[in-house]
């Protein structure tokens, strides 16, 4: 799906210059696509060029949380176009199908969707392409993986055992596959009293850091449980768009700056599995 020449991935209608970057989870529910969309535009904030394949073909959530409003344009046979906001370019399914409808397909025909993603979308010269994979470790996250070994993982979970240990499965998976770790996000760490400031621990407490530890990677953030970062995904406004400098801004924008420093360059030597 692409080649490595001159330290960039070369797509065959564009171009990756820094990373690709798979988001992962181990469960659904963790906040991993609300985590995607806004570490995209704290890297936009950077002054990066970004993408996002939704790859979560049956649970897409990206263009609700980003606000994506324009339609893939096709252009000749094997040429699309992809809609943006405030720059970001997002392929997905949701840009297809109504957001009620379901998608009933099975895993072959759902990786051709995502090959058609990386080859005939018309991405132009991107620093960064994240992907939103879909949870656990079944066949599409293993297919991404295996064929795109030029990527990096960012795990995202929330502090319950029941989401750090499924989680620790999808790191497991990616060593295997020798994809390597970013670090770690941990959503929903908190809740702050708006009133009091108080903290509560409502999904337990560290976590993230054990699973960091155990995995001899970083927790590069924990990020508190607030209702405005739900309203904003679910009114299309992602926090970075309206309020960057407020502290859940300047988090994400440290997480940006971390995937930056720890992203390596793309190793020609290494070449997907099947």
């Amino acid at each position: 799906m692409y080649e490595v020449k001159d330290k960039k991935l070369i797509l065959k209608q564009g171009s990756i210059k820094e990373g690709l970057i798979a988001v992962a989870s181990g469960k659904g529910g963790v906040g991993k696509s609300t985590v995607t969309v806004n570490l995209a535009t704290a890297l936009a904030r950077k002054g990066k060029k970004v993408g996002i394949i939704d790859a979560d073909i049956y649970g897409f959530s990206v263009p609700r949380i980003l606000g994506l409003q324009g339609q893939v344009i096709a252009r000749g046979e094997k040429e699309l176009i992809p809609p943006a906001r405030e720059g970001i370019k997002v392929m997905s399914m949701g840009s297809f199908v109504e957001e009620d409808n379901p998608v009933v397909w099975r895993a072959p025909l759902l990786f051709s969707v995502l090959q058609q993603f990386m080859e005939e979308v018309a991405w132009g010269d991107l620093d960064y392409l994240l992907l939103d994979l879909p949870p656990g470790t079944g066949d599409m996250p293993l297919n991404i993986m295996q064929k795109l070994p030029h990527a990096s993982l960012l795990l995202v979970t929330t502090p319950q055992l029941t989401a750090t240990s499924v989680a620790g499965r999808v790191a497991k998976l990616a060593e295997q596959l020798q994809i390597p770790l970013l670090g770690i996000v941990e959503n929903m760490s908190y809740f702050q009293c708006s009133n009091c400031g108080e903290r509560e621990y409502i999904f337990g407490q560290g976590g993230g850091k054990e699973l960091a530890e155990k995995l001899k990677t970083e927790l590069l953030a924990e990020l508190p449980l607030l209702p405005e970062l739900r309203q904003s995904s679910d009114q299309g406004q992602p926090l970075l768009f309206t309020e960057a400098d407020s502290p859940v801004g300047q988090i994400y924008l440290e997480i940006a700056e971390k995937v930056i420093e720890r992203v390596k360059d793309f190793d020609p030597s290494i070449k997907p599995l099947f």
